[in-house]
């Protein structure tokens, strides 16, 4: 396990890392979860292997500190991961990053561009808004006290216990703080950053979710939208083989 800080109060962000060549590939994972545990798995793929490869725990989450007073924002986020990169000296890296973890990434290659090489979002969070069924949307719905007081054991008992087991893992007060900030979204919103990065960019879209919104326009900007047949929101778990496929192309 590695570690640095992030907030300039001595607040750690961690990370597990695998040693390789070539530029490294960082997986930054959802809302409620971990990079080790939604990611770690594709290391036995042998078409993935011998790349320096970086699982990284966003604030609040898994093994990287919590602080009351910090922010939880996209950017606050996007910076955190930027002082894991400039620590770790890694270069342009493959940012691998899920649903939340995406937007993330995408506020990170457009604030430090010099940091990120290339994109692979998986059902990355696009627009603001999402639908009220969403999980982020249904966390955001409480004010902050309420969701400290009563909503997070709400929350855990309707969002399933694959979900439940890493959101049991996230700071109450992150996570409400965060789901806040995707609802809102970014500035540019996030799909707009996606159409207009210079890095090369992938968008894995599950099967199972049905059509991505705006992918011809996407895909018109130089996105490659890749859809995976039988997966879900969960793609690296749903068909893990084809997604270290579509890493291993890119």
């Amino acid at each position: 396990m590695r570690q640095t800080r992030f907030d300039g109060k001595g607040s750690r962000i961690r990370w597990t890392e695998s040693v390789g060549a070539g530029p490294a590939r960082v997986f930054v994972h959802g809302l409620g979860s971990a990079s080790a545990v939604q990611h770690a798995h594709l290391g036995a793929d042998p078409r993935l292997a011998g790349r320096r490869t970086l699982y990284v725990d966003l604030p609040g989450h898994g093994i990287s500190d919590r602080p009351a007073d910090f922010g939880y924002t996209l950017a606050e986020h996007a910076d955190a991961l930027a002082a894991v990169l400039d620590f770790a000296a890694t270069g342009p890296v493959q940012l691998v990053a899920h649903s939340m973890g995406g937007a993330v990434a995408l506020v990170l290659a457009r604030r430090r561009p010099e940091l990120v090489g290339g994109l692979v979002l998986t059902e990355a969070n696009l627009d603001p808004d999402p639908p009220a069924e969403a999980g982020s949307s249904r966390i955001a719905a409480y004010t902050e006290a309420d969701f400290l007081a009563f909503g997070f054991p709400e929350v855990l008992d309707r969002v399933g216990a694959g979900w439940a087991a890493t959101m049991r893992l996230t700071d109450p007060l992150a996570l409400h703080r965060s789901a806040v900030s995707l609802v809102r979204g970014s500035r540019p919103v996030m799909r707009e950053i996606l159409r207009t990065l210079p890095q090369d960019r992938v968008y894995v879209q599950g099967g199972r979710s049905g059509p991505l919104d705006g992918a011809e326009e996407l895909v018109r900007h130089g996105v490659r939208v890749v859809t995976v047949p039988g997966a879900g929101h969960n793609v690296m778990f749903d068909r893990p083989e084809a997604f270290a496929e579509v890493l291993a192309a890119n």
